[in-house]
């Protein structure tokens, strides 16, 4: 992956060595050595029980090799389980950019990762994941595939020492119940690229009630689609053209037919914005824990269970054409009726609004401006007849994108992007129990930044992230749980450009803050701040 792109990109290389948690009095700029990379996020919550914990990766990754193994169920710990848990351990040292980390068992895709930047003395980090879900496919025997694509030579020195493992927590009766999971997680079946697009079959039990896709969707490998966000139209002079501007849109599609639609994550990786120096020690959010996007294709069901492998597509609007740089690794998690051999069912209602995409660009006094304003909106409607009865479902989701892109003279010095994305979710089901049930998450993703470079050839880059969420789920008039969450990353660093390492003179500061309440009980406030690569503060306000 390479820095943000423009006239003014520059390549930093990371500098320094890890030290202890917190430090007494940060250096006056960026030295020789510096804190671990680290977040606010809270570790997995694990239950006071015995465990087994099983390594699937031990790999040091130097090209584009990728790990193979195979995982096996730990014969001390049998299903059914209350958790499952996925860690990454990394230590790299030398020089090296940031690089993006897949993995995949049984061909599902259970996590995804970019790297840190490391300093000549070495690094090291961790990540945590609640893989649950996963359950399923965990039962038995499957083949593992990892890959982190990496580079070393005389100049990036930098091997990416990589174990991951998964630790099981039995289940132990009403205290800790069977965690309650998807009947099957499937991967694609002949996942093929159609241009940007991913195209595969899926084939799923007859007796099928629920269906989930997952998709990982990820602009990276370097080029303007890495930093999709600040593509403008092509007749815009501006480095990094796309047909229609930064609009972008990840489909899925059944048969032909759009299933979902929503807004990608403005990802931003540890080289990013034209400054590492921004994120050797606090991550942008979501940098270390790729998230998927989920897509409820209930509806679709009763069409789905004849026993036919069934097309599913997904891809991104608004990339151009024969342009590269969208990973889309897709997988699919199904509900079974273990009461009947055929579920049957049909679409009801099909609506996909008109698509909004409107980028007006203007010249004034040589500030060149991109605006964009997108959207669109999707309902669709399915029902299924179950051993339970007749259940409808019904997904309504609404996405839109805001952007004003702005930069002066040819040179794009400076260059500024302020873009807030929204993405609503509502899953309505009818006929499962009494009082229909109602799930809704409202995503806003923030991001506002800036990169200058002076005469004196100092770039800086300020920048700030938010990624928020509102969900709850109801029962007729009755709410279940409501979850409030926001991952907030700050910071501002400056260098030398075109200087010798020592001459940099390198400073930055950031703070990373995440937040989570609701109903019942949540209550988690974690804030970090660091000062030229060390910790100032770490500040945890709910127990």
């Amino acid at each position: 992956m390479r820095p943000f792109p423009g006239a003014f990109a520059a390549a930093v290389l990371a500098l320094g060595a890890a030290l202890p948690a917190l430090a007494v009095e940060p250096p006056p700029e960026f030295g020789t050595d510096w804190d671990d990379p680290r977040t606010a996020v809270p570790t997995v919550e694990r239950p006071a029980t015995a465990s087994c914990t099983v390594r699937i990766v031990d790999e040091k990754f130097d090209d584009f090799t990728p790990f193979t193994g195979t995982f096996t169920p730990p014969a001390d710990c049998p299903g059914p389980w209350h958790k499952v848990v996925l860690r990454m351990e990394g230590k790299v040292q030398g020089v090296q950019y940031d690089r993006l980390g897949h993995l995949e068992v049984g061909g599902v895709t259970l996590f995804k990762t970019s790297t840190p930047e490391p300093s000549r003395e070495g690094i090291a980090w961790s990540v945590e994941k609640d893989v649950t879900a996963y359950a399923p496919l965990l039962r038995q025997s499957q083949p593992v595939w990892m890959l982190i694509g990496n580079v070393v030579n005389d100049t990036y020195t930098g091997v990416l020492d990589v174990q991951v493992y998964l630790t099981f927590y039995p289940a132990q009766g009403r205290r800790l119940p069977p965690a309650s999971t998807a009947s099957d997680v499937l991967p694609l079946v002949n996942p093929r690229r159609e241009g940007s697009a991913l195209v595969g079959e899926v084939t799923v039990p007859q007796n099928t009630t629920r269906l989930i896709a997952e998709v990982y969707a990820t602009g990276s490998g370097g080029g303007c689609e890495e930093f999709w966000y600040i593509t403008a139209p092509t007749v815009v002079p501006y480095s990094c053209p796309a047909d229609a501007g930064p609009y972008r849109e990840v489909r899925i599609e059944v048969d032909g037919k759009v299933a979902g639609i929503a807004m990608p994550f403005p990802h931003v990786y540890t080289g990013g914005w034209s400054n590492p120096f921004l994120w050797y020690v606090l991550p942008a959010p979501r940098a270390f824990n790729i998230r998927p996007i989920a897509y409820d294709l209930t509806p679709f069901v009763g069409l789905l269970t004849d026993g036919q492998p069934h097309q599913l597509r997904v891809s991104v609007l608004g990339v151009p054409e024969g342009r590269p740089g969208w990973d889309l690794p897709t997988n699919i998690l199904v509900w079974r009726d273990s009461h009947a051999a055929r579920v049957t069912g049909g679409l009801l209602q099909h609506s996909l609004g008109a698509l909004t995409n409107d980028s007006t660009y203007s010249l004034v006094d040589g500030w060149h401006q991109v605006d964009t304003q997108g959207g669109q909106h999707l309902r669709v409607s399915g029902y299924v007849k179950t051993s339970r009865g007749w259940e409808l479902t019904t997904v309504e989701q609404k996405v839109s994108n805001a952007s004003m892109h702005r930069w002066l003279g040819d040179m794009e010095n400076p260059d500024e992007l302020t873009a807030t994305w929204n993405d609503t979710n509502t899953v309505t089901v009818v006929g499962r129990d009494l009082f229909p049930t109602v799930s809704r998450s409202d995503k806003r993703f923030v991001l506002d930044g800036l990169i200058s470079v002076t005469p004196e050839n100092r770039l800086t880059t300020t920048i700030t992230m938010n990624d928020a969420e509102d969900a709850f789920d109801l029962r007729g008039l009755q709410t279940l749980a409501h979850r409030e969450s926001s991952d907030v990353f700050t910071g501002e660093a400056a260098y030398t450009l075109g200087v010798p390492r020592a001459q940099r003179n390198a400073v930055g500061t950031s703070t990373h803050r995440y937040r989570v309440s609701g109903f019942p009980g949540d209550c988690y406030d974690r804030s970090i701040s660091s000062r030229n690569g060390f910790i100032t503060e770490d500040v945890q306000r709910c127990d």
